[in-house]
């Protein structure tokens, strides 16, 4: 498996966990997304969206960090990143996709572009990408404010602390707050496993 990355694309992050947790390896090609390079027309024949994370797999690509996350559930099922309980998983699925589809989606390097090229200043997009992030954040918590366990649902990690634990780095990117609820206890918990940790931005050998 090749993943397709960057070191600060938490989409990319999210990947990266699940393919620590199934405990797989893999190879990166790295697209520095400041400079551009996810839109050379080599990675555009790959992935059209010109997006990161793309993940080729048996000589398929795969993109968008929930499905590839999918994908890995389904091809390797141990150890499972949602839970058995119909209700519980669509429960899980709602969480992850309020980050993924909501919250990252909103505030991400090409809307900032966008925000700029329209006249905003550095502080109005950053106040932009911070309340964004902070409304998200909050409703998130409330979505998992009867759950316990280390973990956003219960004992086990999910694709839910997958998706939640990147978006944390952004937020302190933004310096928006995140101490909403059950969120710093979880993020303490995800970071003593070593499939986050691996996965860290800093840890990546495309951190500058």
């Amino acid at each position: 498996m090749i993943l397709h990355g960057y070191y600060r694309s938490t989409a990319s992050y999210r990947v990266r966990i699940a393919l620590n947790l199934k405990g797989l390896a893999y190879a990166d090609a790295f697209h520095h997304l400041r400079l551009g390079e996810q839109r050379a027309p080599a990675y555009l024949a790959l992935n059209p969206q010109g997006l990161v994370p793309a993940l080729e797999v048996d000589g398929a690509v795969l993109t968008q960090s929930i499905a590839i996350c999918d994908y890995l559930d389904e091809a390797y099922p141990e150890p499972p990143l949602l839970p058995a309980d119909p209700v519980t998983r669509a429960q899980v699925r709602a969480f992850a996709l309020a980050i993924a589809c909501d919250i990252h989606p909103v505030q991400n390097l090409k809307i900032l572009r966008r925000l700029r090229a329209l006249g905003l200043d550095e502080a109005q997009v950053t106040g932009w990408a911070r309340e964004t992030i902070e409304d998200g954040l909050a409703a998130c918590a409330a979505l998992i404010a009867g759950q316990s366990g280390p973990y956003c649902f219960g004992n086990q990690v999910t694709l839910a602390d997958i998706c939640l634990v990147p978006q944390l780095v952004n937020a302190r990117r933004f310096g928006a707050r995140f101490d909403y609820g059950r969120i710093p206890a979880i993020e303490a918990a995800c970071l003593a496993l070593p499939a986050f940790t691996r996965a860290a931005p800093e840890s990546q050998p495309d951190a500058e």
